[in-house]
C-alpha cells in the first residue's frame, strides 16, 4: 500500500535575476517505502535539477486525501474533524484527519475542501487551513518492469488475449430436496 512521503532536496537554486542560492525544498512523494521515495525523488527531481542535488530528509506524511486543482500551485493543508461513535463502548470521539488541496488562497482552499467532503455521511468542521512549503507532487505511477523485453512483453500479451476453453464451475453441497 502507497503512502506519502515528505522528502527534502537540497540543490543550488538559480532564480530569475542570475543568482545562485542553496535552497532546501520538500516535496510529496507518493511509495511504499522510505527507499522506493528515495528512489522515485532522485528519478522525477534529477529531470528538471541541474547540477547535484541531495536528499536531506524523508518523513511519512498522513494526508486523507489530496484535491489537486489545476489553476492553483500552492498547497493547504487542511484539518477536518469529525465526531464518531465507538461502536463497542458508545462513546462519542472526535476524529481528525488531514487534507492537502492546491489553491491561490486560503478562502478558495476553505471553499474547495467543502466541496469535495459535501457528499460525507457525518457532520465536520474545518478548524485550521495554512500554507504548506510543498513544491510539487508526485503521486505513484504504475511502472512497467525494467528488465524485460518489450517483444516478450508484447507476444505475452497477445496470447493472454486469445479466448480460452477451460470453464470452472463451483458447486454448492448441502441438503438439497429433489
Amino acid at each position: 500500500m502507497n503512502s506519502w512521503h515528505t522528502v527534502k532536496v537540497k540543490y543550488t537554486k538559480e532564480f530569475q535575476d542570475g543568482t545562485l542560492k542553496r535552497v532546501t525544498e520538500p516535496y510529496l512523494v507518493s511509495a511504499i517505502s522510505f527507499t522506493d521515495a528515495e528512489a522515485r525523488i532522485y528519478q522525477e527531481v534529477g529531470e528538471f535539477i541541474r547540477g547535484e542535488f541531495m536528499v536531506t530528509s524523508i518523513a511519512k506524511t498522513d494526508f486523507n486525501d489530496i484535491f489537486q486543482y489545476d489553476d492553483a500551485e500552492v498547497w493547504y493543508k487542511a484539518k477536518v474533524s469529525y465526531v464518531s461513535e465507538d461502536a463497542d463502548s458508545g462513546k462519542e470521539k472526535k476524529v481528525n484527519t488531514n487534507y492537502l488541496v492546491s489553491a491561490g488562497n486560503v478562502k478558495e482552499a476553505y471553499e474547495r475542501i467543502e466541496e469535495s467532503l459535501k457528499g460525507l455521511m457525518v457532520t465536520f468542521e474545518i478548524p485550521t487551513i495554512s500554507v504548506t512549503p510543498i513544491v510539487e507532487i508526485f503521486p505513484y505511477v504504475a511502472m512497467e518492469d525494467e528488465g524485460e523485453d518489450p517483444a516478450a512483453t508484447a507476444a505475452v500479451t497477445e496470447e493472454e488475449e486469445e479466448p480460452t476453453s477451460s470453464v470452472n464451475v463451483a458447486y454448492a453441497i448441502g441438503n438439497e430436496e429433489e
